[in-house]
């Protein structure tokens, strides 16, 4: 049974930073693409980033790029998003994704306010 667990968020102030993790269970992690999506309020789902099973592939989107960087231990199961610089419009839940499963998390709500 898939499973991801993220954890890591917040209040924190704008151009504050927060690591977000999402620790894996139930699939081999090291063989799974990996992605970081976020809701904001009346909004749709957004992709933030993706990464590859090796990390060889990383992508984001244009809204974070320069600010947020994905990353994972394969040897923990875990993958990370570092956020940086962090802005009152970066106000989300914030969801762990595993594309070949179509799993999601519960989810880790980070809020930017001053």
């Amino acid at each position: 049974q898939v499973q991801l667990v993220e954890s890591g968020g917040g209040l924190v102030q704008p151009g504050d930073s927060l690591r977000l993790s999402c620790a894996a269970s139930g699939f081999t992690f090291g063989s799974a693409a990996m992605n970081w999506f976020r809701q904001a309020a009346g909004k749709d789902r957004e992709l933030v980033a993706s990464i590859s099973d090796s990390s060889g592939t990383i992508r984001y989107a244009s809204f974070v790029k320069g600010r947020f960087t994905i990353s994972r231990d394969n040897a923990k199961n875990t993958v990370y998003l570092q956020m940086n610089s962090l802005k009152p419009e970066d106000t989300a839940v914030y969801y762990c994704h595993a594309p070949r499963f179509g799993s999601w998390g519960q989810g880790t709500q980070v809020t930017v306010s001053s």
